[in-house]
């Protein structure tokens, strides 16, 4: 039904096909690994305040990713179309290993409970009597920021289907027409992500009120998108012959 959205050329339809592929696209099991890594870092607090707050984190953190994807699909969009620019496959090919090998990282990290990125703050404090100074510390880059959100949505733009889509779009008739699909392509899955996010965010913050549960739902996370990152990297290998057996 949507291919034949997009080979009907009609503007409508094909924003549409647009919205509703992003949406689909947010849900690929690689995405979905991707953030519940994330996710799982906002279960260490307990006041039912807080419950409302890092749901809505979580949602944010969905966006930043679905934004991050959808600067990638528009500038691989922008290069291939608006630039001419020839894009080699063995880029996408290397773009698709990469996300295998970030979702390894990320599994890995989460399992021992470490961040990837830490990032120092100094704040400045001033007493009652006039003695200034300041405190520093040091937490993840994603603290409060979500720039490890935006970066991991970045990459995955780059690679797998959501590249598809951008070279798919290049060949539409009108740059214009091009354009309308990859933003809301992007929307889509910016709304996709945001709601799945949303929705895994909740039950991992109430399992996590149980003491015993918190350790292994993030060995059960980090072992699911372990298993995915390897699954890519290997399919990706043989499937372009890049694991010489000689």
């Amino acid at each position: 039904m949507l291919a034949g959205m997009l080979q009907a050329n009609n503007p409508f339809l094909i924003i549409i096909a647009g919205l509703l592929i992003g949406l689909v696209h947010a849900f690929e099991p690689d995405h979905i690994g991707a953030m519940s890594t994330q996710l799982i870092k906002n279960t260490n607090k307990s006041k039912k305040q807080d419950l409302r707050n890092l749901t809505v984190v979580a949602s944010l953190k969905g966006a930043l990713w679905g934004a991050g994807h959808t600067s990638s699909i528009i500038l691989i969009g922008l290069l291939i179309a608006g630039l001419s620019l020839n894009i080699p496959d063995d880029f996408f090919i290397s773009a698709e290993v990469l996300v295998g090998l970030m979702l390894i990282t990320l599994a890995i990290f989460t399992f021992t409970n470490k961040s990837i990125f830490k990032q120092k703050h100094v704040h400045p404090h001033t007493h009652p009597n006039g003695i200034s100074h300041t405190h520093s510390h040091i937490h993840s880059v994603d603290h409060k920021h979500g720039h490890k959100s935006y970066l991991i949505g970045c990459i995955h733009g780059i690679a797998g289907s959501g590249a598809l889509v951008a070279l798919v779009a290049s060949t539409m008739n009108g740059f214009d027409m091009m354009i309308y699909f990859l933003i809301l392509f992007g929307i889509g899955s910016i709304i996709g992500m945001t709601v799945a996010s949303g929705v895994m965010g909740l039950p991992l913050i109430l399992l996590s009120k149980i003491s015993s549960a918190t350790k292994y739902l993030r060995y059960t996370i980090a072992g699911v998108t372990f298993i995915i990152g390897l699954n890519i990297v290997i399919t990706v290998g043989l499937d372009n012959k890049l694991f010489s057996l000689n």
